[in-house]
C-alpha cells in the first residue's frame, strides 16, 4: 500500500528538508516549493482543490477553474490527478462532462472519485473504463464508520479489472491492515503543533500519544517528529500492507 501524506504546503520549512516518498497536495494550495515533490517522489497525486469551494460553489466558474487546473497538470507533466468531484454541487451529469473536458484539455486519463450517491453499477463502469479510480466521501462521513465494510467489495472489483483504488483521506491507521487499498492518503501527521497529538513507529505500528495536560507543544519540533515518524511508516506499508 502507497500511503500518501497530504497537507503539507503549510510546512514548507520542515517538509522541504524530508524526502517523503509519497506526497498528495490539493491544486488549490499548492505552493511553488512544492513542485520539486512533483518528480522528486515515488509518486504524486494531485487532488482537484474542488472540495475547499464547495460552500460557496455559487461563485465558481467551474470551466475557468478546470483551465487553470488543466494548464498546471500540463505545465507540469502531473501524471496522476483526481477528477471534481463535485456531484452534490452541480450533479454527477456535469461532473461528467467536466470529467470530459479536464481529460480532452490534458491528453491523459483523471482518477475518477466514486461517491455511494453514484450507485455501484457506476462504480464497476470506472472500474472497466480506468486504470486507477478513488473512494471519495470519508472525510465528510457520508461513508459512516459503520458502512465501512463495503470497502472489500469495491476493492475487489477493482482488482478484478486490474484496476488501482485510492481511500481518499482514510486516515484510520489501524484500519489499514484490514482494508487492502493500493494506496491512501492522510494529514494526520500535522496534528502535533495544531492538537498535540504525537506520534511514535514501532514495530509497524504508529502508536499515538497526548500531550500532557497543562504542557504545550512547541509547534515546529512536534511537527516534525511526527513527519519524521510517519515516513517511516509510509515505507513500511509500501513494503507491508
Amino acid at each position: 500500500m502507497n500511503l500518501y501524506l497530504a497537507g503539507t504546503a503549510p510546512y514548507g520549512q520542515i517538509v522541504s528538508k524530508e524526502n517523503i516518498p509519497y506526497v498528495l497536495e490539493s491544486f488549490f494550495y499548492f505552493k511553488e516549493w512544492q513542485k520539486n515533490y512533483i518528480k522528486g517522489t515515488k509518486d504524486f497525486l494531485l487532488d482537484s482543490g474542488a472540495f475547499t469551494f464547495m460552500q460557496n460553489a455559487k461563485n465558481v466558474d467551474w470551466n475557468e477553474y478546470i483551465n487553470r487546473y488543466a494548464k498546471f497538470i500540463v505545465n507540469n507533466d502531473i501524471e496522476n490527478f483526481f477528477e471534481l468531484d463535485i456531484d452534490s454541487v452541480v450533479g454527477y451529469k456535469e461532473v461528467l462532462a467536466y470529467r470530459k473536458r479536464l481529460e480532452k484539455l490534458t491528453g491523459r486519463p483523471c482518477i475518477p472519485v466514486w461517491h455511494k450517491t453514484r450507485g455501484i453499477e457506476e462504480f464497476k463502469k470506472m472500474c472497466e473504463n480506468y486504470h486507477y479510480v478513488a473512494i471519495g466521501g470519508i472525510v465528510t462521513k457520508e461513508i459512516k464508520r459503520k458502512e465501512y465494510e463495503i470497502f472489500p467489495s469495491l476493492i475487489k472489483e477493482a482488482h478484478c479489472c486490474n484496476c488501482k483504488i485510492h481511500g481518499l483521506g482514510f486516515t484510520g491507521v489501524n484500519l489499514l491492515k484490514k482494508y487492502h487499498f493500493d494506496s491512501v492518503d492522510s494529514t494526520s501527521w500535522t496534528s502535533g503543533g495544531r492538537f498535540g497529538t504525537l506520534y511514535k513507529f514501532k514495530s509497524g505500528e504508529l502508536l499515538v500519544f497526548q500531550k500532557p495536560k497543562g504542557k504545550r507543544c512547541i509547534k515546529e519540533k512536534a511537527d516534525r517528529h511526527n513527519l519524521r515518524e510517519w515516513i517511516k511508516f509510509q515505507k513500511y506499508a509500501e513494503r507491508n500492507l
